[in-house]
């Protein structure tokens, strides 16, 4: 769509992996050339692990892409969330084959003798596991039933499991202890640095440029990669909507105000409330630390404020309780009344009689 308007022959940063665009950091040939060996040499188990989107899969592309396929039977499990017996299935149905009985143990001796016959035409068998940290612990510790089918010298079948860093979590597990004795190599791949993530793009920009004209500024550039932090699928992603809305703006080379707006679309508002939930954070914590040292400082006043009041509390109580309220009757009633006519007359003073009854 853009292709034109910035003077490219193709799309640049499409996220599938595409061998066209390989570019390898450090710990990208690393774990390409773990892979290699391990597979070459019949290792039995290669583990690599890495981030999401470091480039795992366009690494095990990397390496399919090259093999002798002539000589390389690869089973590839894209759904590792399966039981054992399932994985055995798969197995023989990638070979052309179907099981003769459904039972494990039988299933394994016959696997076996295919394994022998594929090794002694020189084949190999590779078994690839992307997204192991999905694969049942049950399943797992069931894969080194398979590194047991072996030669005296050599594993005759390959095991390159693929994760992400929870994977060497599991891995850590006591019931996958023996599994993870069998492992022999492990490759991590780690994300750029700031000059990989620069040298990545415009490898990639290059690639697809039909001459050397600026696509982006130099602060577009720092933009994205700043937000990206190494991660190849996200620069991918970045880059590609940057230039999607620069072709909107019919904005050439696209600069960093784009690139902005680009990631604050890409993220929406999940940035906004992360800041917000920071903000309401410190503020909380500057709170108390203000109110800590206002006590340091004034600790002396406040604690003898403090007795102060609990000394007049206290004292209030005594006075209570030594100086009880007599409760007061109610005007109108009986002893009301006796005790107004009793205080009207004057000391010592009789009653007055009643006046006797005339005969």
């Amino acid at each position: 769509m853009y292709q034109d308007f910035y003077r490219l022959k193709k799309e640049p940063f499409h996220i599938t992996p595409d061998p066209e665009f390989l570019f390898l950091s450090p710990s990208h040939k690393q774990a390409l050339g773990s892979i290699i060996y391990g597979v070459k040499n019949r290792k039995g188990f290669v583990v690599i692990t890495g981030e999401v989107g470091v480039g795992k899969t366009t690494v095990l592309r990397s390496y399919l892409e090259g093999v002798a396929k002539q000589k390389t039977k690869v089973i590839y499990i894209f759904n590792t969330s399966v039981s054992f017996k399932n994985l055995l299935k798969t197995i023989y149905k990638e070979l052309g084959l179907d099981p003769k009985t459904g039972d494990i143990v039988e299933m394994l001796n016959d696997l076996y003798q295919i394994l022998m016959e594929e090794y002694k035409q020189g084949n190999t068998v590779l078994l690839i596991a992307d997204e192991a940290q999905n694969m049942p612990i049950e399943t797992l510790e069931n894969l080194r039933m398979l590194s047991n089918l072996e030669t005296s010298k050599d594993k005759l079948i390959q095991i390159v499991l693929v994760g992400q860093y929870e994977f060497e979590e599991i891995l850590n597990l006591f019931e996958l202890r023996q599994l993870k004795q069998r492992i022999v190599i492990h490759s991590t791949i780690v994300p750029f640095t700031h000059q990989e993530s620069m040298a990545y793009i415009k490898h990639r920009l290059d690639k697809a440029a039909l001459n050397g004209s600026p696509v982006f500024t130099r602060g577009a550039l720092k933009r994205i990669v700043k937000e990206a932090k190494g991660i190849p699928r996200i620069l991918n992603i970045l880059c590609d909507n940057a230039l999607i809305t620069g072709f909107g703006y019919k904005k050439r080379p696209v600069n960093a105000k784009i690139v902005n707006e680009v990631i604050t679309d890409y993220y929406g508002g999940e940035k906004e409330i992360s800041l917000l939930k920071l903000l309401i954070t410190s503020g909380a914590v500057l709170l108390f630390i203000v109110l800590l040292l206002f006590f340091i400082s004034n600790k002396n006043l406040i604690l003898s404020k403090g007795k102060d009041i609990l000394n007049r509390l206290k004292g209030v109580s005594i006075s209570k309780v030594e100086n009880p309220d007599v409760p007061r009757p109610l005007a109108g009633t009986p002893d009301t009344e006796q005790m107004e006519s009793s205080g009207d007359r004057p000391k010592g003073s009789q009653p007055e009689q009643p006046p006797a009854a005339q005969p």
